[in-house]
């Protein structure tokens, strides 16, 4: 099957970087591209033409922190910094913990996450899921699921379950902490290795299996050494929620009396095989030291990749400081969105405005950076040279933006054009391995209004149950207040 693709703005590889080719075209042969060039010069024998107008053609979005999940950052992204500590469970609620979905709701909430991914140009993604609903964390079976839905929609998956020893609650007198259970940690390790291993021997090219371990933590040194041991055996990816917040370092110092990044080397975790979201909390952070003190240089000779997460980040008041100065520093940044929407356009453009405003510089908003980030930054991370980019012999792994609505105003640049005036609600294709899974706003097989009646549905279950098991002992009214007070 050989298909080609035109648009007038193609963003085609040069072999170190992107580079925007005018009137351009791709011809895609089975799962690969197999032409990319001037559309007058293109092909002419293909079985299918796709021709995307005056349209923004470019990668795949890679999004290596995916939410796959009904989001609560809509409920917990307010606050003074004093409620900071919101949606956790309560130390009494530990002792009777619970699911708050059962395995067909916990299903289909995957479900609607795929869509919502492919729907914004996401085709290759890492999931990220809350375990405050759960009783504990995933189970593979769980993963298996999500799996064969994936595989069905025809995203591109970096999977596995996650697991912990311990989790987060607040004490009666206010205090966080971490409750552990170290049984959990083996029992949900143990089967994060045997859906690894099972996945692996499925050989399908758009399922790949990782460890997923939860925030570091709530992970004994054990697990994350045994973590670490598992991966090397199977040259498997780790993905490891880790410098992210104050309250992480605290808890780690007083536990271990090391920081977290000491944590990671010392149990065998810092390689190149190791991603890392968020990062933010690195000597030269103002709330760490506010200066170098070489935890840049270490990650860099170690080869880790960090996921940014710009929008979720900056909806919680923290950023990276600053992006320019980790990539200045040889990090590797990928791109992660991490909360509803998954929306990678929106979060460039949170990223960039933000570091204009850190550096108080125009010249800091370092658009190609954020977009090879998005790109080949995530390809790199995961060791797949075959994504994030358009070139011969690489991965027909494709995203397409309308430039043409009114609503987008003048079209200048593209990549400007689109991250100013747009989001990742303009695109209009997503294509993985040459197959195209949504056209124009519709997936094939998929019914949207369902999808969005049942995202209400199981939303509701979930803002009601904090009533059950968040520290404030509230109502939902007390728990979540309206923006302004509701007209009685």
């Amino acid at each position: 099957m050989r298909t080609l693709l035109t648009a007038d703005h193609v963003l085609a590889f040069d072999g170190t970087t992107h580079e925007e080719l005018r009137y351009g075209a791709i011809v895609v042969e089975d799962d690969r591209i197999v032409y990319v060039g001037a559309a007058d010069g293109a092909p002419s024998d293909v079985d299918e033409r796709i021709e995307l107008g005056e349209s923004l053609l470019m990668p795949g979005l890679i999004d290596l922190d995916a939410l796959t999940d009904i989001d609560h950052l809509i409920l917990d992204a307010w606050g003074s910094r004093e409620q900071a500590g919101r949606l956790q469970w309560s130390d009494d609620y530990f002792g009777r913990r619970s699911h708050v979905f059962h395995a067909d709701e916990r299903a289909r909430v995957r479900e609607i996450a795929l869509v919502q991914l492919a729907l914004h140009g996401i085709t290759t993604y890492m999931p990220i899921a809350s375990e405050v609903h759960s009783v504990w964390a995933e189970s593979a079976e769980d993963l298996h699921r999500m799996a064969a839905f994936s595989r069905r929609l025809g995203l591109r998956g970096f999977l596995g379950p996650s697991y912990r020893s311990g989790v987060n609650v607040v004490t009666a007198s206010g205090a966080r902490v971490v409750r552990f259970a170290p049984e959990e940690g083996e029992s949900g390790f143990a089967d994060a290795v045997r859906f690894h291993d099972e996945l692996a021997a499925l050989a399908d090219p758009l399922l790949t299996p990782v460890f997923l371990p939860c925030r570091i933590e709530t992970l004994t040194p054990e697990l994350l050494e045994a973590t670490a041991a598992a991966a090397s055996e199977r040259g498997a990816i780790v993905r490891l929620h880790a410098l992210q917040g104050e309250v992480e370092r605290e808890l780690i110092l007083a536990e271990h009396g090391i920081t977290p990044l000491d944590l990671i080397e010392q149990r065998g975790l810092l390689n190149d095989r190791l991603i890392v979201p968020h990062g933010v909390f690195l000597d030269v952070n103002p709330r760490v030291h506010g200066e170098d003190r070489g935890d840049l240089a270490r990650l860099v000779a170690a080869g880790v990749s960090l996921v940014h997460c710009p929008l979720t980040n900056a909806r919680y008041g923290s950023e990276l400081e600053t992006f320019g100065r980790y990539r200045d520093a040889g990090v590797n940044i990928a791109l992660g969105t991490d909360s509803f929407p998954p929306d990678l356009i929106r979060g460039i453009d949170t990223g960039v405005s933000v570091a204009k405003v850190q550096n108080g510089s125009l010249a800091a908003g370092d658009l190609a950076g954020y977009v090879d980030a998005v790109t080949l930054g995530g390809a790199r991370a995961l060791h797949r040279p075959d994504l994030g980019r358009i070139a011969v012999g690489a991965q027909a792994d494709l995203t397409a933006f309308r430039l043409d609505d009114v609503r987008m105003g003048a079209v200048d640049d593209p990549l400007r054009t689109l991250v100013l005036n747009g989001t990742a609600r303009d695109a209009c294709l997503t294509m993985v391995a040459g197959r195209v899974v949504m056209r124009d706003g519709e997936i094939d097989g998929i019914d949207l209004d369902a999808v969005r009646a049942d995202t209400q549905i199981l939303f509701a279950k979930m803002r009601n149950a904090y009533t059950g098991r968040d520290h404030r002992n509230g109502t939902t009214d007390d728990l979540f207040p309206p923006v302004y007070p509701l007209h009685a």
